[in-house]
């Protein structure tokens, strides 16, 4: 390991609520100048999947959801609001598992979670009206546009990441991981690299931008911290174009499906 090798995170201040339409690029920016930070080429920011899908307008009224028989028969088994399941089911490709309290699906992007990533949490005061948000439609193509307004406006080449919390289907608690990745690499190879001893690596492949999602997930918090955006300056790995699809194991190499 490098000498002196270090990764600061930086929780950006000030951040309002985020409304559909709200400028992301601008509230960013002005979070670093409260934080007094200068992006710096291989800067890497890191967003709260929930203000991305909120700027985008990915709130949906239950009120407006019409369940179909499927999403009843399922909601029955698993104890969940029969419109809230219909939302899941739209955005799934196939049901994995139910069981009472759970619903583990594969979303339509390919990867496997609980309730497709639909979310009641933090979404909108508790009144008469319920709403649910969904993950971006395009999380890379999300962070894409972010990357290219903010080296646009800042002039520094930076990374961007869309982070979510999931669990796991092998050990208790959410961790951060990254749903949406632009300008840096979801993965990092590191087969034919030599370890300490001279032994060349045969299989390791690191998943940078989970892990730098799961440290920046520590700021961000699960409740009411109010802090979903996270600067992050020291990430170890050279920027490259990178994207979601480097995380998702193919369906033949995953074991437990």
């Amino acid at each position: 390991m490098t000498e002196g090798l270090r990764l600061t995170l930086t929780a950006l201040p000030g951040i309002p609520l985020i409304q559909d339409g709200s400028d992301l690029v601008s509230i960013t920016w002005e979070g670093l100048a409260r934080a007094s930070i200068s992006l710096r080429d291989g800067d890497v920011l890191v967003f709260a999947q929930k203000i991305v899908s909120k700027a985008e307008g990915r709130r949906v009224a239950l009120s407006q959801v019409t369940p179909s028989p499927r999403a009843m028969a399922l909601a029955s088994y698993a104890d969940k609001d029969p419109r809230f399941v219909e939302v899941v089911l739209r955005e799934s490709r196939e049901v994995l598992r139910v069981r009472p309290g759970l619903l583990v699906v594969e979303h339509r992007l390919g990867f496997v979670c609980a309730n497709a990533g639909v979310d009641r949490s933090n979404v909108g005061p508790h009144g008469d009206e319920e709403w649910v948000l969904l993950l971006p439609e395009d999380p890379d193509g999300s962070c894409e546009r972010l990357r290219s307004a903010i080296q646009a406006t800042i002039g520094a080449r930076v990374g961007v990441i869309i982070n979510d919390s999931h669990g796991r289907a092998w050990r208790n608690g959410t961790v951060g991981v990254a749903v949406g990745v632009a300008g840096l690499p979801a993965v990092q190879d590191m087969r034919g690299h030599p370890d300490l001893f001279d032994y060349t690596l045969q299989i390791t492949q690191i998943g940078a931008a989970d892990e730098l999602a799961a440290a920046a997930s520590l700021l961000m918090g699960q409740a009411d911290e109010g802090t979903p955006v996270i600067h992050a300056r020291g990430f170890p790995y050279p920027l490259r174009e990178g994207r979601l699809p480097e995380l998702l194991r193919p369906r033949e190499f995953d074991a437990f499906r």
